[in-house]
């Protein structure tokens, strides 16, 4: 069935909003993508004068394909090749929708997504519509064909979940810059001390390489052992240059709405590091090198101005 122009346009107004929805289920910005485009699809199939609530219709839709994804996607996940760690996302990115009150900015945090992923497929539907698109209850039953009475029982449950990973509370924005600050200037001096003095207790860190990058795939635990394991990567070395073909720099930029460690080579995106930073110290390095999960943010990169780097990684 052809869409008119004004079909189309309401589909167009919907975009974003249906993209960030999807990125926060999915946790992965291609995937995101491809479910938008056949929610549009299906619209472009459907009787659209039959439907009232264009907006709903199009969550509803959406919303299922995703959930159909995260149930394969479980499968996948138990063949990939080492950590899989969400795909991270640039400050600007419409993909990372609303941020206009904490539990937006948070539902979007690189640590709530990774936490996430522990949840069951309809747990993190509500979780996500509930707290990122504040959708009532009444509006997520009729999406996902629940009662109102099942939607706040899975919400509540899911919050449980999220909270439980999440026991120490965050800092602002500018004091986490100080401390990334002030953790790049420990791990370029050469000394294992200053670095753990900067980490909780049980701080951990790990990497996402898809099997096509190197990466820490089981994670160091500990302070100190997360502390050796930065200070040996941020030392010098020829293997390294050779590793990743040259000496890339390193910025510190706003992703997932914190501020993170991005390596850039010769304009590419090659690597993320997200850290999650709490009034404690920092409780985890999160690190995405897997290129199919970072081309979307040299895309974005490239569009951008970033000033100078703060420092050559290798």
């Amino acid at each position: 069935m052809a869409l008119t122009v004004d079909d189309v346009d309401r589909f167009e107004a919907s975009r974003h909003r249906l993209e960030a929805i999807a990125y926060r289920l999915l946790g992965s910005a291609s995937e995101a993508e491809d479910a938008v485009q056949e929610t549009f699809l299906r619209w472009q199939g459907a009787d659209t004068g039959r439907v009232e609530v264009p907006e709903a219709w199009l969550t509803k839709v959406l919303t299922n394909l995703c959930l159909n994804q995260l149930a394969s996607a479980r499968a996948r996940r138990e063949t990939y090749v080492g950590a899989w760690l969400p795909e991270p996302l640039l400050a600007g990115d419409p993909m990372l929708g609303p941020a206009d009150t904490a539990e937006q900015r948070e539902s979007v945090s690189y640590a709530v997504l990774t936490l996430l992923e522990r949840l069951t497929p309809n747990e993190r539907a509500v979780y996500v519509l509930r707290e990122a698109f504040d959708y009532p209850h009444r509006e997520i039953a009729g999406i996902l064909d629940l009662t109102e009475t099942a939607s706040q029982q899975i919400f509540h449950r899911a919050k449980r979940h999220v909270a439980a990973g999440r026991t120490r509370a965050e800092i602002d924005e500018a004091a986490a810059r100080r401390i990334v600050d002030e953790f790049l200037a420990a791990a370029t001096s050469g000394h294992t001390e200053p670095l753990v003095r900067l980490l909780t207790e049980n701080a951990i860190a790990i990497g996402d390489g898809g099997g096509k990058v190197p990466a820490r795939a089981r994670a160091f635990e500990g302070a100190r052992a997360v502390a050796t394991f930065m200070r040996g990567l941020f030392k010098p070395g020829k293997a390294k240059r050779n590793l990743v073909g040259g000496s890339p720099d390193l910025h510190v930029a706003p992703v997932n709405g914190a501020p993170a460690l991005v390596v850039v080579l010769d304009g590419r995106v090659i690597g993320i590091t997200c850290l999650e930073i709490t009034q404690q110290g920092i409780a985890a390095f999160r690190s995405q090198v897997n290129p199919d999960k970072l081309a979307r943010a040299t895309r974005r990169w490239a569009a951008g101005e970033h000033g100078d780097p703060v420092l050559k990684v290798f």
